[in-house]
């Protein structure tokens, strides 16, 4: 009996050790089957090609750490409560313009300029397709063949584009926002004040805030910084009642400022003058440029405008949506209920705001690269050796301009896509 119940054990156990390999291994080969045949995102080879949010309904990432937020904010009001009533001294926030940025504003301003000159001339010989339901943008003498369509009805199309021709608009996108006319003694747009206030690009208004001058779209310069008294802000050059005594000192004082404030700005009229002069004559040799002058001198400008760009989103705050790509300009967001995005319903049409970084004040566009123009359109099946790069660089290199070193990997040009007969030969 006792050798009996000794074979039944054991012949129980080697069964059961036998279905706990069989699963293991079929577990095993589910992992390993998982990870070869793993989505083409997440391989870190293609890290570097931007892709779109997975789920819009998300919020945009910080570009600064929320402690770093909490512990700022903290900081500003413990400096609150300790002086209540302070002279601001750094600018832009007193009201004041950044000195050394006012030259960067102008510089920007012209190179937005040269930049929307060379696309109008570039988009009339490389071609410029859009997708017709959705924000797609390819460059080429054919459209793309790769599904990625997410328009209305994309799943009865298979998500297969439907291109149309495009323009300039559709290479750069300059968000719109409104114009301040004095950003810190009225900061913010009411809701009310929606149709009053014109909007302009939103780099543009930046240009403005930092010292550009525009005739059309007027702003307030101040010469004494503004108090803030329990954190609102106080201007006291609006004080009418002033003695005669200190009037007449002020004013005494103030022609001298106004002197060599009058000779800087001569000065500064005269050099941009000569700069504008040296442009305008640029743009009449343009037409006796050829392709690859015209296309670097466009994609030289574009570089100039967004590294002058980052420079002055140092010191002027820029504010974006969290959920929908509204812009906009100055200390603070505007109170405008026109948001549409995800969960718009319990803010009652209120933006999220939180600091923009410089995709969110120029858009950029990322397009399909196309190694040849003449060649045969892009396949969905080898979207993975395929490149990427911003819309408006692709357009350059296509016209000749060289390729900009910092989006080299981006556009896979180290990379042999293989011919469509060979895609399932390839590992």
């Amino acid at each position: 009996m006792q050798r009996k119940s000794l074979l039944l054990q054991i012949s129980l156990r080697s069964k059961l050790h036998c279905r706990f390999n069989q699963n293991s291994s079929f577990s095993y080969e589910k992992t390993q089957k998982f990870t070869l045949f793993s989505d083409k995102n997440d391989d870190p080879m293609y890290s570097d090609v931007p892709k779109p949010r997975p789920d819009k309904s998300e919020r945009k990432p910080y570009p600064t750490p929320m402690k770093e937020l909490i512990r700022r904010a903290k900081q500003e009001k413990e400096l609150r409560k300790a002086q209540p009533c302070r002279l601001l001294e750094h600018p832009p926030d007193n009201g004041l313009l950044v000195p050394e940025l006012v030259d960067v504003a102008h510089r920007v301003h012209r190179a937005r300029q040269v930049l929307l000159s060379g696309l109008s001339k570039l988009v009339r010989v490389i071609p410029v397709h859009r997708c017709r339901f959705c924000f797609e943008v390819h460059i080429g003498n054919v459209g793309h063949e790769i599904r990625t369509c997410t328009g209305p009805k994309s799943g009865s199309r298979r998500a297969t584009h439907v291109w149309r021709k495009g323009g300039v608009g559709d290479v750069v996108f300059f968000p719109k926002c409104f114009h301040l006319s004095d950003r810190v003694g009225k900061p913010r747009v009411v809701h009310d004040e929606q149709h009053s206030v014109p909007r302009i690009p939103a780099v543009l208004e930046l240009c403005i805030q930092a010292g550009v001058d525009v005739e059309k779209y007027p702003s307030k310069r101040r010469t004494k910084p503004v108090y803030s008294i329990e954190g609102r802000i106080v201007d006291f050059e609006l004080v009418v009642g002033m003695d005669e005594k200190d009037s007449n000192l002020f004013s005494g004082n103030l022609v001298g400022s106004e002197a060599e404030s009058n000779l800087f700005s001569g000065n500064l009229v005269g050099s941009e003058a000569g700069e504008l002069a040296r442009d305008s004559n640029l743009e009449l040799n343009d037409e006796e440029m050829n392709l690859t002058e015209l296309s670097t001198k466009t994609l030289d400008s574009w570089f100039e405008m967004v590294g002058g760009a980052k420079k002055i989103m140092e010191k002027y705050s820029v504010w974006t949506c969290g959920f929908c790509p509204e812009v906009q300009v100055g200390p603070r967001g505007h109170k405008v209920r026109m948001c549409k995005a995800s969960k718009h319903q319990s803010r009652n049409g209120m933006h999220a705001w939180q600091e923009a970084t410089i995709d969110d004040l120029v858009g950029p566009n990322y397009v399909w690269h196309v190694r040849d123009l003449n060649g045969p359109p892009l396949h969905n099946d080898l979207k993975r050796y395929y490149g990427k790069a911003p819309a408006l660089v692709e357009l350059c290199v296509q016209a000749g301009a060289p390729v900009p070193d910092q989006y080299r990997s981006m556009m896979r040009l180290d990379v042999v896509p293989p011919e469509r007969d060979e895609f399932d030969l390839v590992a």
